[in-house]
């Protein structure tokens, strides 16, 4: 299992609309081979800012890379720079492959 993360600092008054773009986005990560989940991660608030995290996880490291060069990719970030940036800097990206899962059990 592959997840990737990119982190943002967004200035507490831009959350609701960084929100608002983030909830109504078209993805397409669903026709990509080895997507599993998708998860947009809001943070505590802090010195006027919020962390977010959009955390994706992949059944391989290659499947994503696949993701970050397809057409799919493209048309899902098309209008990225069309918007006010509403976040402080460049997103943090961060990957990591799994070293140990642990899952909840059926009987739980």
């Amino acid at each position: 299992m592959y997840l990737a993360m990119n982190r943002f600092t967004v200035p507490s008054e831009n959350a609701p609309a960084f929100e608002e773009v983030w909830l109504n986005r078209e993805s397409h990560l669903q026709k990509m081979d080895g997507f599993v989940s998708f998860h947009m991660l809001k943070g505590a608030e802090s010195d006027g800012t919020i962390l977010y995290a959009s955390h994706t996880v992949w059944k391989t490291e290659a499947q994503f890379r696949a993701w970050t060069t397809s057409a799919q990719f493209r048309e899902a970030h098309a209008r990225a720079g069309q918007t006010t940036k509403l976040h402080q800097g460049a997103p943090r990206f961060e990957g990591f492959t799994a070293i140990q899962t642990i899952a909840a059990s059926e009987a739980a």
